[in-house]
């Protein structure tokens, strides 16, 4: 688990890095930072269970938000037939940006809910 918190807890710090040229970096570099930290501590064998459900709550709350919003997921899947979201750096069309930070929230939400089964199963 060490190696599996300080890779993610190095990625998301440089996710949060690249969210300076973001159209709303005042929300996505607090949520990567967040998830960086919590990774930081649990590679140190420090694992705050309650904080791991907190970050999961407030990014599945946005990532729904994300999800039915307009030009969010749902629009992305039905209305664009899925799209690439990866061909190119630029969001160009609106439904980029929702998506790709939809799918921020999934990591973030994976990595945070790996972390809170594993300091249960420890304690």
């Amino acid at each position: 688990m060490k190696v599996f918190n300080i890779f993610w807890s190095i990625a998301f710090l440089l996710f949060a890095g690249l969210q300076y040229n973001d159209p709303d970096p005042y929300v996505w570099i607090p949520i990567y930072l967040y998830a960086s930290v919590l990774c930081w501590l649990a590679a140190r064998a420090r694992f705050y269970r309650r904080w791991y459900v907190g970050g999961i709550l407030v990014y599945l709350v946005y990532a729904v938000y994300l999800f039915f919003t307009k030009d969010g997921v749902a629009d992305w899947v039905t209305q664009h037939d899925a799209e690439n979201i990866a061909a190119t750096m630029q969001a160009s069309k609106p439904w980029i940006e929702d998506t790709r930070e939809f799918f921020g929230l999934f990591i973030c939400i994976a990595v945070l809910g790996i972390n809170y089964v594993y300091a249960k199963k420890r304690s």
